[in-house]
């Protein structure tokens, strides 16, 4: 993980930086900018990762994102910058009088400026049994970790706070399958945030999703001997529990700072400039304490990083001024918006907005006709200028009339949302999440001509992360470019619903939904029922997010999948029963020329699969035909599925003078190990015993070539009317590693595709680093991948459609499976 600089500049000074997260990273990106060349620098992180989005920790939980997404700066980045990466290496001690720090692993670094990220700690309520196994927190990457392992086990969760984390945490934990209850000591969740109005419905909504809300509610003890079995709340409640979630507050890390001695009183004392009572360090973040306040919140983070980064390049700025903050919530299908101050009082002002029926509720403060806070449930899209009118002090006395109604009935004139956007000035916050203004993300567009969102999102990471102002920035490049620019036009599913393939994907499992009337009635389809191009696309995405859960449904299959048969022009069928690898033997050859005897099938046909087509069967028939051919061991070939279809070999070193690995066992065992799974589109494998590749493994999904020291791992090939080569994942040595591989890139595939895409368009999409990344460079999440595909086979092997096409199928179940057409 660790990155080191191939030299460093001897004339430069040494900036050491402890800390890899998102305020201390920031501020280095921040000081890149404006000088590049000034420092050495090296960065020591206490987690063994590189430096991530951390806000984006519930997505993680829920399933909504991956690691790699939340990724802000991966390695190449600290190579590309010169930039010493020490992570999973915290400091413990800084020698202020001699100026070096020195690590856990025992390492040494002088620096000539020292900056300060160590960020906060989660506060751990000193309850009975808090130290118990199944106790956790809510701050990095392993708490997410551990909650994923106790979630697999389902169970009951108990989450210890209903602020913003402990309801996200919530809400994630209730995604992954676990009965989940919130005890908040408040008279309602997020009463930092939220006023009791807003807090309701926000309450009322966690329910209707199944998790339940205990207010008033006090801790008295984490109940258990060798672990947790619950908790038992003062009023004499007991909750049993598997995992407890602490979500009830943090508090500023400055250990560090304070054992060197520098000033710190709640976090580290600094001035406007960020510097702290040692004039050579310099702390951000949410270990600061800045005017007498600390910050929890991320747009604060970057507004320090700016002013440190000046007084660290040299630049003369009017420094940190302190922040204004806003807030959302970070959950799926909940919006939840906050700035300011909303106690009100008896000089203050209150409008108020309920539509009941849409559950929006917008409570805007006003002090001297100026807003001083704003809560909105329901309808935040007006967050935006709702937060910039607070931050500028603008009088809204002659908007008072409209201003419930949002930006566009400002003046009681409509606007459209581009207008409305080109109105807020250029300090105008857009992203939250990555304290991204509206000058930055103009002037990005303009001086590098970037012309779509996933432009910006590259350049200046807006809407990069929750997303959520993903349509304020497509309304920006709209006013920036005028005519010129086309908005990206997301490509329903059907004309049955809004939502394309990705959406309905990641929604599936963010909302935990598992059946196709949930998905419909959750996700407002258009229809009653859905269509022939829905419903199998809905049925696949549910099988793919909950295999063990999900009863696959084979009405909503085509047809060909339906009878275990590929309809032909006249109306026929053709049956193709499975032969491993290629291979066949006498007494399957007698069963397939009996039942082209028995039931006059007129044509029998070798396929370019390597195996015996049996075209012209009756429809009537095929439950017998099939039944007879399983009766001599044959299953099917699922020569009509979105499955795995053959696995074509050559004879290798069993029987080839040039074969140079056993191609032929490869291939059955390949075949063996993915026969019955469930794909987005059809599925082909070839293995070729040495490189002349006869088996053409280069044209397949998933190609092996054998070598005389193992076996070239090939995928994304397609030899259909778009004829696309594959192109090389690794090489590998054992023949486990080629099973692992295989498995690892189905179960991938599978997972990130969109149903009826191959291979081929999938990786032309998401890039083949994209599957090395994944794959080849992270052992772990292969070895996951690989046990997720083998998991899901056991239940391959007993699903219905599955059970079928073995050929154990009556002609009354056959009946009813085929009543649609």
């Amino acid at each position: 993980m660790n990155f080191v600089p191939a030299h460093e500049t001897a004339s430069r000074p040494r900036l050491v930086v402890i800390g890899n997260g998102m305020a201390g990273i920031r501020t280095v990106e921040e000081l890149l900018s404006r000088a590049p060349d000034k420092y050495n620098i090296t960065v020591f992180g206490a987690e063994p990762r590189v430096n991530y989005n951390r806000i984006m920790l519930s997505p993680l939980l829920s399933g909504e994102k991956t690691f790699d997404d939340i990724v802000i700066n991966p390695l190449d980045w600290y190579q590309h910058n010169n930039i010493l990466l020490l992570s999973g290496d915290p400091v413990i001690h800084i020698d202020r009088a001699e100026k070096f720090v020195i690590s856990r692993s025992g390492t040494k670094t002088p620096y000539d400026h020292l900056l300060l990220a160590t960020g906060s700690d989660p506060i751990i309520i000193p309850v009975p049994g808090h130290k118990l196994p199944g106790v956790v927190t809510f701050r990095d990457v392993d708490d997410v970790d551990t909650m994923l392992a106790a979630a697999e086990n389902g169970g009951e969760a108990v989450v210890i706070g209903g602020g913003l984390l402990g309801l996200e945490a919530a809400v994630g934990l209730q995604a992954r399958g676990m009965a989940v209850t919130v005890i908040h000591l408040a008279s309602h969740v997020m009463e930092r945030q939220l006023d009791g109005s807003a807090g309701h419905l926000l309450q009322e909504e966690l329910r209707r999703r199944g998790i339940t809300v205990m207010t008033g509610a006090d801790t008295a003890e984490i109940c258990g001997t060798d672990r947790v079995t619950g908790v038992s709340l003062k009023d004499g409640h007991h909750i049993p529990a598997s995992l407890v979630v602490m979500a009830v507050g943090i508090r500023p890390n400055g250990r560090l700072a304070n054992e060197s001695g520098v000033a710190v009183e709640r976090g580290i004392v600094v001035n406007d400039v960020m510097a702290t009572s040692d004039p050579s360090i310099h702390a951000v973040g949410e270990c600061v304490q800045h005017r007498g306040l600390c910050y929890g919140l991320v747009a604060p983070l970057f507004e320090m990083a700016k002013s440190c980064a000046d007084d660290l390049a040299g630049i003369n700025s009017t420094g940190y001024g302190g922040s204004v903050t806003s807030t959302k919530l970070k959950v799926t299908g909940v919006d939840v918006f906050s700035a300011g101050d909303f106690s009100s009082g008896p000089d203050c002002d209150d409008i108020v907005f309920r539509d009941a029926g849409r559950g929006v509720y917008k409570r805007i403060i006003l002090f001297e006709g100026r807003i001083r806070g704003a809560v909105l449930y329901g309808d935040t899209s007006d967050g935006a200028w709702y937060f910039q009118l607070m931050k500028d002090e603008t009088d809204v006395t002659d908007l008072r009339n409209s201003l419930a109604f949002g930006q566009a009935f400002a003046g009681g004139s409509a606007t459209n949302p581009i207008d409305a956007v080109a109105a807020l000035p250029d300090n105008a916050e857009i992203c939250g999440c990555n304290g991204i203004c509206k000058g930055s993300i103009v002037s990005a567009i303009t001086e590098k001509n970037l012309t779509s969102l996933d432009d910006v999102k590259a350049h200046t990471k807006a809407s990069a992360s929750c997303g959520s102002c993903a349509g304020l920035v497509e309304s920006l490049l709209a006013a920036t470019l005028g005519g010129g620019y086309q908005a990206a036009s997301v490509k329903p599913i059907c004309p049955c619903t809004d939502h394309d393939h990705d959406n309905v994907r990641r929604l599936i499992r963010a909302r935990a939904l598992k059946t196709m009337p949930a998905v419909m009635q959750e996700l407002e389809w258009k229809t009653p029922d859905g269509c022939h191009i829905c419903r199998p696309a809905l049925n696949y995405y549910l099988l793919a997010a909950w295999p063990g859960d999900y009863v696959d449904h084979g009405a909503s299959r085509f047809i060909n999948e339906r009878v275990h048969a590929n309809i032909q022009k006249d109306g026929t069928y053709s049956v193709v029963p499975r032969m491993w690898g290629g291979l066949t033997n006498p007494r399957e050859l007698r069963a397939i020329a009996d039942v082209a005897d028995k039931f006059n099938i007129p044509t029998v046909k070798v396929t370019g699969g390597q195996r015996i087509d049996l075209l012209g069967v009756k429809k009537q028939d095929l439950p017998a035909v099939w039944a007879d051919l399983n009766s001599a061991g044959m299953v099917s070939g699922h020569a009509y599925g979105k499955s795995l279809r053959t696995v074509k070999t050559c004879v290798g070193q069993e029987w080839c003078r040039f074969g140079t690995q056993m191609s032929l066992g490869m291939g059955v065992a390949l075949e063996k190990m993915t026969w019955g799974s469930w794909m987005p589109h059809k599925f082909k494998m070839a293995v070729s015993g040495c490189p002349r590749n006869c088996a053409e493994a280069t044209i397949k999904d998933f190609g092996v070539i054998a070598t005389d020291g193992g076996w070239d791992l090939h995928v994304g090939g397609n030899g259909g009317i778009h004829l696309r080569a594959t192109e090389l994942l690794c090489k590998v040595t054992t023949e486990a590693e080629v099973r692992e591989y295989c498995g690892a890139f189905i179960q991938l595939y599978r997972e990130t595709a969109r149903y009826l895409e191959r291979t081929a368009p999938w990786i032309e999409r998401v890039g083949l680093k994209y599957v090395q990344d994944r794959m080849v460079e992270d052992a772990q999440n292969r070895a996951t991948l690989f046990a997720r595909f083998i998991e899901s086979q056991k239940t391959a092997q007993i699903d219905p459609w599955a059970e079928r096409a073995t050929g154990g199928v009556d002609a009354h179940e056959f009946k009813h499976l085929t009543a649609a057409e």
